[in-house]
C-alpha cells in the first residue's frame, strides 16, 4: 500500500502534468492565432482599399452626373435667366447659379470623403481600444494569478503553523 506522501506526490505530479499540458495547449493556440495575424492585417488593408475606391467611385459618379445636370440646366434655363436678369435680379445669372451649384456639389463630395476618413479613423481607434483592452486583460489576469498564488501560499503557511501549534500542545 502506498504511503500518504507517495499518494500526495503522485497527485502533485498529476496536477503539474495537467497544468503543463494546459500551458502547452495555450501556447499552441497562441501560435496558431499568431499565424492568422497576416490574414487579419490583409483583410483590414483590403477593407480600407475597397472603402477608398468605393468613395472615389461614388465621388466620380456624382461629379459626372452633376456636370450633366449643370450642362442641361444651363442650356435649358439660360434664356429665361437672361430675361429675368434684365427684369428682376441682376445677381442671379446662369453663370452665378452654376457657380453656386458647383460649389455645393464640391462640398457634398468633400464631405463624403471626410465621412469615409472619419469612418476609417473610428475603425482604427476601435482597434487601438481593443489592443489596450487586451493589454489590461492580460495584465489583470497575471496580477490575479499572482494574488491567487500568494493567497494559496498564505493558506499553506497558516495551515503548517496551525499544525505545528497543534503538535506543540
Amino acid at each position: 500500500m502506498a504511503s500518504k506522501k507517495d499518494k500526495d506526490d503522485e497527485i502533485s505530479e498529476m496536477i503539474e502534468t495537467t497544468l503543463d499540458e494546459t500551458k502547452s495547449s495555450v501556447n499552441k493556440t497562441a501560435n496558431e492565432a499568431r499565424k492568422e495575424v497576416p490574414e487579419y492585417t490583409k483583410a483590414v488593408k483590403e477593407y480600407q482599399e475597397e472603402t477608398i475606391q468605393a468613395t472615389k467611385d461614388i465621388a466620380d459618379s456624382f461629379l459626372e452626373s452633376q456636370k450633366q445636370v449643370i450642362s442641361s440646366s444651363q442650356s435649358l434655363w439660360a434664356p429665361y435667366y437672361e430675361n429675368m436678369q434684365y427684369m428682376y435680379w441682376s445677381y442671379w445669372t446662369p453663370e452665378r447659379t452654376t457657380e453656386n451649384y458647383t460649389i455645393a456639389v464640391s462640398n457634398v463630395t468633400d464631405n463624403s470623403i471626410a465621412a469615409t476618413r472619419l469612418a476609417n479613423n473610428f475603425m482604427f481607434a476601435s482597434l487601438e481600444a481593443w489592443r489596450t483592452t487586451m493589454r489590461h486583460a492580460r495584465d489583470n489576469a497575471i496580477e490575479f494569478s499572482r494574488l491567487n498564488t500568494n493567497y494559496a501560499k498564505t493558506i499553506q503557511n497558516q495551515a503548517k503553523e496551525n499544525l505545528r501549534n497543534h503538535r506543540e500542545r
